[in-house]
C-alpha cells in the first residue's frame, strides 16, 4: 500500500478521535485536509500541525482540545503508557473520554512524520464540554454530519414539537359564548317562549392552521445541505396538516406527494428520483415565475406562509427575481428566506439574487443546523 494511503487512513482516524473529543470534523475537511498536505511538507511536524489546526478548527475555544489529539496521535512510537495532559479550564470540570479501541497503525513504519501510540493502548483524552452528545449536535453544521449522526438528527427532528398559527376562514362555528349572535339559532330556540328572545345563541369564525408551502434549493452549490433538509421537509410535511413541498435548481418541481412516504429514507429516494436537475445550476427567479403562473392558486398560497431554503446563489436574471419575488410576497401571509449560510459570522448577503430578493422578504433566517429548526419552529407556532 502507498504512503498516501496509509496517510489518507490516518486522517480519517484522526478526525474520528477529533470527533470523539468535540471537534466538528467532517469528510468535508478530511478530504481538503489531505489535499492540503500535497503542498505541505509532512516531515516538518510544526507545518503539517498548523495545516490541519487551520483546516480542523473552527473556534478559538477548540484549540487547547486539538492540541491534545494531536499530541496523542501523531507522535513517535512507544511502548510506554501515555497519559493525556488535562487542559487547565476552572470553569469547567474536565470529563475524562475513553476511545475506542482501534488499531491505529496504517502508516508505513519507515514515515517518521507521523507516528502514534501502539495499536492496543486505549487513549484517554480530557473532554473540556460538559454538555451532552445531543447538545453537540443541536449545534453542528449539516455540512459536517457523519453517517451516524445523520441517523441520529432525524430522530431529534421526529420529536421537534411543529405547530404553524392559525388563520380564521370564512365558516361560522357554533361558539359557548361571546362572538356575534346567531339569529337563526335565536329564532329557533325562542319560539317555546313566543318569540321572547330569552335563549340566546353564538357563533365565531372558525379558525384553521396555515398552509406552508416550502420551496427548497437543491442546486450544486447546496448539494452539502440538501439531503438534511429533505429529512426536515419529511418531518414536516408529516407533523403539520397541510404542507406543499418544491424543489428548484434550474426548474421547479413538486415533491409533496413524494415526500409524504412514511419511511423517511424511502422518500427521499424518490424524490432523488423524480427531479431532473439535482445538483445543477440554479435559476431562482424561473422557479418562483413557475410556481406563481402554475401553484400559487391550486395550493391556495394567499393566506400561507411561504419558506424558501436557498443560499442566494443564482444563476439568472435578477430583474425577474425581484419581480417575482415582490408578486410571491403580496401573494401570500409570510415570506421567509431560509439561508445555511447565515449562521457563519463573517457572512454577508453580497450576491446579485439575494440583492435582488431580500427587499420583499419578511424574515431572513439561519438554517444551518438543528438549533435553527428549532428557532424555526417556535417562529411558525407564534405566527
Amino acid at each position: 500500500m502507498s504512503e498516501n494511503s496509509f496517510l489518507l487512513k490516518n486522517l480519517v482516524l484522526f478526525s474520528r478521535l477529533l470527533r470523539s473529543a468535540g471537534i466538528d470534523v467532517g469528510p468535508g475537511q478530511v478530504i481538503d485536509l489531505a489535499a492540503a498536505l500535497e503542498h505541505v511538507d509532512v516531515g516538518r511536524r510544526e507545518d503539517f500541525y498548523y495545516a490541519a489546526r487551520a483546516l480542523c478548527v473552527h473556534r478559538r475555544a477548540q484549540v487547547a482540545l486539538f492540541d491534545q489529539a494531536f499530541n496523542l496521535f501523531w507522535q513517535p512510537r512507544t511502548s510506554e503508557p501515555i497519559e493525556a495532559p488535562s487542559v487547565p479550564n476552572p470553569a469547567l470540570q474536565p470529563k475524562p473520554l475513553r476511545m475506542p479501541n482501534v488499531t491505529y497503525r496504517e502508516l508505513a513504519p519507515d514515515d517518521a512524520a507521523v507516528q502514534y501510540a501502539q495499536p492496543s493502548e486505549r487513549v484517554m483524552v480530557d473532554l473540556q464540554q460538559t454538555y451532552s452528545a445531543a447538545e453537540v449536535l443541536r449545534k453542528k453544521d449539516f455540512a459536517s454530519f457523519t453517517w451516524e449522526e445523520v441517523q441520529e438528527a432525524k430522530r431529534l427532528m421526529a420529536t421537534m414539537p411543529w405547530r404553524i398559527g392559525e388563520r380564521r376562514t370564512r365558516r361560522m362555528v357554533p361558539a359557548a359564548n361571546g362572538g356575534r349572535l346567531d339569529m337563526r339559532r335565536v329564532f329557533r330556540r325562542n319560539l317555546r317562549y313566543g318569540g321572547e328572545f330569552l335563549d340566546l345563541a353564538w357563533k365565531r369564525r372558525k379558525s384553521k392552521p396555515r398552509t406552508v408551502i416550502v420551496l427548497c434549493d437543491i442546486s450544486g452549490s447546496m448539494e452539502q445541505y440538501s439531503r438534511m433538509l429533505l429529512h426536515f421537509l419529511h418531518t414536516l410535511s408529516n407533523e403539520l396538516e397541510q404542507v406543499e413541498a418544491f424543489v428548484f435548481g434550474t426548474r421547479l418541481t413538486r415533491i409533496t406527494r413524494q415526500i409524504r412516504r412514511k419511511d423517511i429514507d424511502e422518500a427521499v429516494g424518490q424524490v432523488i428520483h423524480v427531479v431532473d436537475d439535482w445538483g445543477g445550476g440554479t435559476r431562482i427567479g424561473d422557479a418562483i415565475r413557475a410556481f406563481n403562473y402554475r401553484w400559487a392558486r391550486r395550493v391556495r398560497a394567499l393566506d400561507a406562509v411561504v419558506l424558501i431554503i436557498s443560499d442566494g446563489w443564482d444563476r439568472g436574471d435578477t430583474d425577474t427575481l425581484g419581480h417575482e419575488m415582490a408578486r410571491l410576497q403580496r401573494s401570500c401571509f409570510r415570506l421567509i428566506w431560509l439561508n445555511p449560510l447565515l449562521a457563519s459570522p463573517d457572512y454577508e448577503p453580497l450576491t446579485q439574487g439575494l440583492q435582488a430578493a431580500l427587499p420583499y422578504v419578511d424574515d431572513f433566517l439561519p438554517v444551518r443546523n438543528l438549533e435553527n429548526l428549532e428557532a424555526l419552529g417556535k417562529a411558525l407556532a407564534e405566527m
